[in-house]
């Protein structure tokens, strides 16, 4: 009786899947590298050669320096917030649930709304509500409670960082919430009850019980958020475009800005290499504290 040759080398079943991640993921990865050492632009027939003035020219320039300050300012306070609302969101579904009040499911519903909307959409929604003079729907309800009704949103270059870190914070809310709310379910409920017989309030109960089972979950959720916040690009386009001026260029549309609008090819994918880094360190650090874990365990 013949063998099947599928069945006798499984990894044949693994060679479609393979294929495929070369030609979508490892090519293009393998392409841009290479071209982030040369110096080739977009303009047709240009011929190119190969050379590190790109990276030499990321690392000084002014421009590229004020594209980091600009995404680590827009990282550090979306990501912090997100954990935080997404956290406190999470609790108070929770206790609504074991309490059996009403609305929990419909809260939940809500806040995932904003995750499933593509970010192409929240950024068009977003610039309706910042709309600058009282056909703004935020400038308007300002109005209405005696705030001014004029404030520039998105053409102030200061407030146009925070309006944009206010909108993904709103994008990005949802996941964490939904990380968090799986964490609580996994909260054992009788060492919350023996906690709570020995006279540990809530802090304490949250510092010995809960804290510790969702310490893995904070972990991957910050890692997730921080990668997802490094790498937004359609939600800041479509709402104000990197501006006014660079003020809101995060580092994914400045590698858009340097290869589509500067043609300026090889600097492009230097700054995409870039990027690309700092999305491994991440995803290392959460290798490494997983690892870690794993071995007190």
């Amino acid at each position: 009786m013949s063998r099947n040759p599928v069945a006798a080398r499984p990894w044949l079943w693994m060679l479609p899947l393979g294929a495929v991640l070369l030609l979508v993921f490892v090519y293009p990865l393998v392409e841009i590298v290479r071209l982030s050492f040369t110096d080739a632009t977009l303009v047709a027939g240009e011929p190119y050669s190969y050379t590190a003035a790109p990276y030499r020219s990321v690392v000084a320039g002014q421009d590229f320096a004020d594209i980091l300050r600009i995404t680590f300012l827009f990282v550090v306070f979306s990501v912090v917030f997100q954990l935080l609302l997404g956290f406190a969101i999470a609790l108070l579904v929770d206790t609504a649930k074991r309490r059996g009040l009403r609305g929990a499911l419909v809260t939940r519903t809500v806040v995932l709304t904003a995750w499933a909307i593509p970010g192409v959409v929240i950024g068009v929604i977003w610039s309706l509500l910042y709309q600058e003079g009282s056909a703004g729907i935020l400038n308007y309800l300002g109005g209405l409670v005696g705030l001014s009704g004029d404030t520039a949103f998105l053409s102030d270059p200061d407030a146009a960082l925070i309006s944009v870190t206010v909108a993904n914070i709103w994008r990005g809310t949802a996941l964490s919430m939904i990380l968090m709310y799986a964490g609580l379910q996994t909260v054992p409920r009788d060492l919350l009850e023996a906690a709570r017989i020995d006279g540990a309030g809530p802090v304490q109960s949250f510092r010995a019980v809960t804290f510790p089972v969702l310490l893995p979950l904070i972990a991957i959720d910050l890692v997730t958020i921080t990668v997802e916040t490094f790498n937004t690009f359609d939600m800041v386009l479509a709402l104000t475009g990197g501006g006014p001026g660079t003020a809101t260029q995060v580092l994914a549309l400045g590698v858009y800005d340097q290869m589509f609008n500067q043609l300026n090819l090889g600097r492009g994918a230097a700054m995409s290499v870039v990027l690309l880094l700092i999305n491994v360190v991440m995803i290392g650090f959460y290798f490494r504290y997983t690892a870690r874990r794993e071995a007190r365990v």
